[in-house]
């Protein structure tokens, strides 16, 4: 995997000697040229720019300059001349390479990818600290198993005897693993599991190669807004959370505590422009990525998938313990122990107060073309009243049952007697419609139409 090192410097005078610049074009990450009295010091972090639950730790930190205004601040007390080098992947696992081998700093990944980076750090000698969180979803509703649309596929059942396309270790592939398991299906024997990294397993799927692709954040929702995919399972049906988190080198976090601290003062930061700013830092990382911003918003809105705070909270935790076991019998770790990975005193020392935000209702949203904010609705037929003939530019609704927020045009809906249900999955809606006698589903257009 090739990163693109983006290089921002911080705290630098217009006129060094070429005797100071030259260590800082040389020293990238942990230990080249960063002892206790070092008077510049490079901090590498890792990142993953199209995995948008990590945003706030990278993608949109980095498009806000947050990191290097801190660290800025930071050099005029201490005398150090600080430079940030930004590298992109596309999984966490090149990332956990580079930390291991001193190479990247800070690095930001997902949970099950996180207990790899613990265990393989504790195997090489160069420990890790899950210090803060970037974006979650308690129910776990991050992950998504898609097929192509027009696929005779409508259960996990269905998946006997077929090919699934996920990223072997990610929490994509512990959703599958699990989620398979609670329908019966062996994940081992009964389902061909291809290893692919998220773009080849989507452009396997469009080709026809897989049957199905078990993926995370963002991949599942782009390719239903593109037409290439349609949801066979929402990952909130196992109701056990997933999140992305940071995690830091150990020998970096304690030479350089003040520079973890820039980090997590600036992710706080970044956390509360996007929830304040939710419109504008949809549209910031989508100009940085490529991905549609209205993909971007369905899991970063203000009434998104994933919920953005950087504590570490217990259920959190509690979820990485319950990771353990699908990574041991996979043979991708032997042991972790999670709680002297997870190191919440940085955190407390840097963000002191830091309080959970409180869950809300699930809401249905509009966003019209050419405005920078949203509308929300309380209930679903509210929204479809309020889409007919209007400029839509995205439409939002969250799934009856789970509450995983989804496309209004891409949902299957079920009209109840005068009330109107949205679910992220035709199962999902056909069980809702089986225990409600008279209920049924209707297409998209019929339903604007008919509650308007």
């Amino acid at each position: 995997m090739t990163a693109r090192p983006v290089v921002r410097s911080a705290a630098l005078p217009l006129a060094l000697p070429l005797a100071l610049l030259l260590p800082l074009a040389t020293a990238c990450g942990a230990d080249a040229g960063d002892g206790a009295d070092a008077k510049s010091v490079t901090v590498t972090v890792g990142y993953q720019s199209k995995t948008i639950n990590t945003v706030t730790a990278g993608t949109l930190l980095r498009s806000l300059g947050y990191f290097e205004e801190e660290l800025a601040a930071q050099g005029r007390k201490d005398g150090v001349a600080y430079r940030v080098v930004w590298q992109d992947y596309a999984t966490g696992a090149p990332i956990t390479a580079q930390m291991t081998a001193g190479k990247i700093d800070i690095g930001s990944m997902g949970d099950f990818p996180l207990l790899i980076n613990a265990a393989r750090g504790k195997e090489l000698k160069e420990p890790t600290r899950l210090v803060a969180v970037t974006g979650y979803n308690l129910r776990g509703g991050l992950n998504t198993v898609v097929t192509a649309p027009g696929s005779p596929l409508r259960s996990l059942a269905d998946l006997k005897g077929r090919k699934v396309s996920t990223s072997v270790g990610s929490a994509a592939d512990g959703t599958l693993v699990r989620a398979l398991r609670r329908a019966g299906v062996d994940p081992a024997k009964d389902v061909r599991k291809l290893n692919q990294q998220p773009s080849v397993g989507a452009s396997a799927l469009a080709a026809g190669s897989v049957d199905a692709l078990s993926q995370f954040v963002a991949w599942p929702g782009l390719l239903a807004f593109q037409g290439k995919a349609t949801p066979l399972y929402d990952g909130a049906e196992l109701n056990l959370p997933t999140f992305h988190g940071v995690t830091v080198r150990e020998r970096f976090a304690e030479r350089r505590p003040a520079v973890l601290d820039a980090f997590l003062r600036a992710q706080h930061r970044a956390t509360d422009h996007l929830r304040t700013q939710p419109v504008a830092a949809a549209e910031s990382v989508a100009k940085e990525t490529g991905l549609p911003a209205e993909v971007v918003h369905l899991y970063n809105g203000a009434q998104g998938i994933a919920t953005f705070d950087p504590a570490l909270r217990p259920e959190l935790v509690a979820a990485l313990k319950e990771d353990l076991p699908v990574l041991k019998e996979a043979g991708l770790v032997k042991d972790v122990d999670v709680d002297a990975f997870v190191d919440a005193a940085p955190l407390r020392r840097a963000v002191p107060g830091l309080k959970y935000p409180k869950a809300g209702v699930p809401k249905a949203e509009l966003w019209l073309r050419g405005q920078d904010t949203t509308r929300s609705f309380d209930s679903p037929g509210a929204l479809l009243k309020a889409v007919k003939g209007a400029p839509v530019r995205a439409a939002y609704v969250p799934d009856a049952v789970t509450g995983t927020q989804w496309f209004a045009d891409r949902a299957v809906w079920v009209a109840d007697g005068g009330q109107w249900r949205a679910f992220v999955t035709r199962s999902g809606a056909e069980r809702y419609a089986a225990g409600h006698p008279g209920s049924r589903i209707v297409a998209y257009a019929d339903a604007v139409r008919l509650a308007s």
